[in-house]
C-alpha cells in the first residue's frame, strides 16, 4: 500500500470526519455521516497499522477517531458539575418520588405511637411490667431529660447521627427484602410510644412532647423517608413493570441510594439541633421553632424544589453516560 496515495486521497475524507466531531451540534443527518466517515476511518487506520505499523499518518487518524468516538459516546460530567446536579436535580427528584410513601408512613407511625402510649400508660399492670415503680419514677423525673445533656454537646450530637445515618442508610440498603425497613420503622414506633407511656404515665406527658419536638421532626421525617425509599426499591423487584427484574432493579437502586446520601446530611442537622438545642434551657417555642424550621426547609427541598427537578424528567438515577444505555421497551 502507497501511504502517501492513500494519505492524499482520504484527506478529504478526514478532514471532514474532523469537522463533524468538532461541532457543538450535530443535525440527524450529520450524525448519521460522522458514524459513516468514523467507520470508513477506523477501516483506513486498519489498513494503514497492518502495511505500515506506527506513523505519523496513523497517529493523525487515530486522534481524530477518538475525538469523533467521544462526540458519538459522550463523556463523563466534571465533578465540579456533578455536585450541584446532584443537589439541585437528583436528590430531589428522588426525594420528590417517595413523597407519598412517606406520608403513609409518617401517620402509620403516629397512629402506632400514640396507640402504644395510650395503652400502655392507660394499664397499670403493663405500666409495673417494664421496670420497678424507682426505676420507672427515675425515667420520668431525670433519665429521660438527662439523656440529652450528660454527655458533651458535640460528642451527643456526633453519636446521634451517626447512629440515626447508620439506620437509615440500612433501610434503603436492605429495602430489597421489603422486611427491613417495617421493622426499623415499627421497633422505632413502639419504643417511642413505650418511653411516651412511661412519661405519660407518671404525669411527665408534656415533657417528653417538649424533648423531643425539636429534633424529632426532622428526625424522624428522615427515617420515614429512608424506610420508604428501602420499600420503593423492594416494589421495583416486585412489580418491574415493562423491564427486565434486574433493570428495574438496578434502576431503582442507583436513584433511591441518592436518598441515603442526602439523608446524611438532613440527620446532620437533626443532630446539632438534638445536641445543642434540645438541652438548653431556652423557651420552649424557640427550641421547637427551630426544629420546624429544620423540617420546613426540608419540605420544600423535597416537595418544590424536587416537583421543579421531577417536571425536568429527572428521576435521581444517573446519567445515561455512567449508567449506560437503557434496553428499548415497548409500552
Amino acid at each position: 500500500m502507497d501511504l502517501d496515495a492513500l494519505t492524499a486521497a482520504r484527506r478529504a475524507e478526514w478532514e471532514r470526519l474532523d469537522e463533524l466531531s468538532r461541532s457543538r451540534s450535530l443535525s440527524g443527518a450529520q450524525v448519521d455521516e460522522l458514524v459513516t466517515r468514523y467507520r470508513a476511518a477506523s477501516a483506513d487506520l486498519a489498513d494503514i497499522k497492518t502495511s505500515a505499523g506506527r506513523t505519523t499518518q496513523g497517529d493523525h487518524v487515530s486522534t481524530m477517531l477518538a475525538r469523533a468516538r467521544l462526540r458519538l459516546t459522550g463523556g463523563p460530567d466534571n465533578a465540579l458539575r456533578q455536585i450541584p446536579r446532584f443537589f439541585a436535580l437528583q436528590l430531589p427528584a428522588a426525594l420528590y418520588r417517595v413523597r407519598w410513601t412517606v406520608l403513609v408512613i409518617a401517620l402509620s407511625f403516629v397512629i402506632v405511637v400514640a396507640a402504644v402510649a395510650f395503652w400502655v400508660s392507660g394499664d397499670p399492670a403493663l405500666v409495673a411490667s417494664l421496670g420497678s415503680d424507682a426505676q420507672l419514677s427515675y425515667y420520668a423525673q431525670h433519665g429521660f431529660t438527662d439523656y440529652y445533656s450528660e454527655n458533651p454537646a458535640a460528642v451527643f450530637a456526633g453519636t446521634v447521627w451517626t447512629n440515626n445515618a447508620w439506620i437509615a442508610a440500612q433501610c434503603v440498603l436492605f429495602g430489597i427484602t421489603g422486611i427491613w425497613p417495617l421493622m426499623v420503622l415499627v421497633q422505632n414506633a413502639v419504643g417511642v410510644g413505650i418511653a411516651a407511656a412511661v412519661m405519660i404515665a407518671y404525669g411527665r406527658g408534656d415533657v417528653f412532647l417538649l424533648f423531643i419536638l425539636p429534633h424529632g421532626m426532622l428526625e424522624l421525617t428522615s427515617i420515614f423517608v429512608a424506610g420508604a425509599a428501602g420499600l420503593h426499591v423492594f416494589w421495583a423487584w416486585v412489580a418491574p413493570g415493562p423491564r427486565s427484574r434486574g433493570e428495574s432493579l438496578a434502576s431503582a437502586g442507583r436513584s433511591l441510594a441518592t436518598i441515603a446520601i442526602g439523608l446524611v446530611i438532613a440527620l446532620a442537622v437533626s443532630g446539632a439541633i438534638e445536641g445543642f438545642v434540645t438541652a438548653q434551657p431556652w423557651p420552649w417555642p424557640v427550641k421547637i421553632g427551630i426544629g420546624a424550621t429544620a423540617l420546613a426547609a426540608f419540605l420544600v427541598y423535597m416537595l418544590v424544589v424536587g416537583r421543579r427537578a421531577h417536571r425536568l424528567g429527572e428521576t435521581g438515577d444517573l446519567t445515561e453516560y455512567e449508567a449506560g444505555t437503557p434496553t428499548l421497551v415497548a409500552g
